[in-house]
C-alpha cells in the first residue's frame, strides 16, 4: 500500500515537472506568430508617414534650388537709365527732361563762348598791332572805325576817344595848350562809357550758367524726394518691404539727383572759367585805355 502511494507521488511530481517544462515552450510558440503580424502592422503604416514629410520637403528644396527672385518689377534684372526713365512718374520725367535740356544748353554755351573768346583775342591782337602803327589821331580813328575791326571792344574804345577829339575840333574847341586836359578828360569819359558796357557784352550766358549751377542740385533733389515718396507709398499699398517693390522708385529718385549734379557741376566749372576769361580781358582793356590816352596826349602835345 505504501509502495502504491509512493509511486503515485512520483508520477505526480513527474507530471508537474513536465507541465512546468512545457509551459514556456507553448508561450514562445504562441508569441512567435504575433511578432511578424505586429511587425507588419507597425512597419506598414510608418512608411507613408515617413514619406509624407519627405514629399512636403521636396517642393521647399525645389524652391530653394530654383532661380532667386529678381528685383525691378517689369524690368527685373534689366534696370538701365532708359528703362528707369520710361518707368518714372510724369513729375520725375519732367524734372529729368528739364535738367538734361539745361545740361545741353550749358555745353552749347561752352562751345559758343570758347569760339567767341578765341575769335575776340585773335581780332584784338590784330587790332593792337595795327593801332600801334598809327602816327596821328586821324590814323588812329581810321583804324578804329574800319570794318575789319567792327565790334571789337578795344577798337570801339579807340573810336570813342578819337571821335570825341574830332567833335571838339569841329565844335571850334581848342584841344591843345591850356585846353589839352579838358580834351583828354572828355576823351577819357567817352572811353569809360564804352568800357563800362564791356563786361555786359562779354558775360552773355553767364547768368544761365550760374542759375543751372546753383539750382540744378535742388531741382534734382526735388525729383529724389518725390521718387522716394512714391516708393514709401508703394510699400504702404502693397503692405510689404520687398526690395522688388522699393528698388525701382528709389532708383528713379537717385537718377534724378544724378542728372541734377551732371547739369550743375559743368555749369559751375564753365561759369568760373569764363569769369576768369572776362576778368582777363577787362584787365587787357584797362591797359589799352592807358595806352590810348598816352597816344592821344602825345599827339595833342605835338598839335596833331
Amino acid at each position: 500500500m505504501f509502495e502504491i502511494k509512493k509511486t503515485n507521488i512520483l508520477l505526480a511530481m513527474a507530471g508537474a515537472a513536465v507541465l512546468m517544462a512545457g509551459t514556456p515552450v507553448l508561450a514562445q510558440d504562441a508569441a512567435a506568430p504575433a511578432d511578424p503580424a505586429a511587425a507588419t502592422a507597425t512597419t506598414t503604416p510608418a512608411a507613408p508617414a515617413a514619406a509624407a514629410p519627405a514629399d512636403a520637403a521636396a517642393p521647399a528644396a525645389t524652391e530653394e534650388a530654383g532661380e532667386p527672385a529678381r528685383v525691378g518689377g517689369e524690368h527685373a534684372g534689366e534696370l538701365t537709365v532708359a528703362t528707369m526713365f520710361m518707368d518714372a512718374d510724369i513729375v520725375v520725367k519732367i524734372v529729368m527732361i528739364g535738367l538734361v535740356l539745361a545740361s545741353v544748353f550749358s555745353w552749347t554755351l561752352l562751345l559758343i563762348k570758347l569760339f567767341e573768346f578765341g575769335a575776340l583775342n585773335r581780332k584784338t591782337d590784330q587790332f593792337l598791332e595795327t593801332f600801334r602803327g598809327a602816327r596821328t589821331i586821324a590814323d588812329m580813328r581810321r583804324v578804329a572805325i574800319s570794318e575789319e575791326y567792327e565790334g571789337n571792344p578795344l577798337a570801339d574804345m579807340a573810336a570813342a576817344a578819337t571821335d570825341e577829339i574830332e567833335l571838339s575840333r569841329q565844335a571850334g574847341l581848342s584841344v591843345t595848350g591850356d585846353h589839352r586836359d579838358s580834351a583828354l578828360y572828355r576823351a577819357q569819359t567817352a572811353v569809360s562809357a564804352v568800357q563800362s558796357g564791356l563786361a555786359k557784352r562779354l558775360s552773355g550766358g553767364q547768368q544761365f550758367l550760374a542759375s543751372v549751377g546753383s539750382t540744378g542740385p535742388f531741382i534734382g533733389l526735388f525729383g529724389t524726394v518725390y521718387g522716394i515718396m512714391r516708393s514709401f507709398i508703394g510699400i504702404a499699398n502693397t503692405n510689404t518691404t520687398n526690395l522688388a517693390v522699393v528698388a525701382p522708385g528709389i532708383a528713379e529718385a537717385l537718377l534724378a539727383t544724378g542728372i541734377g549734379l551732371f547739369a550743375a557741376i559743368p555749369a559751375v566749372i564753365f561759369y568760373n572759367y569764363f569769369n576768369t576769361r572776362i576778368a582777363a580781358y577787362g584787365t587787357r582793356s584797362d591797359g589799352f585805355n592807358a595806352e590810348l590816352m598816352n597816344a592821344i596826349s602825345r599827339n595833342l602835345d605835338k598839335g596833331a
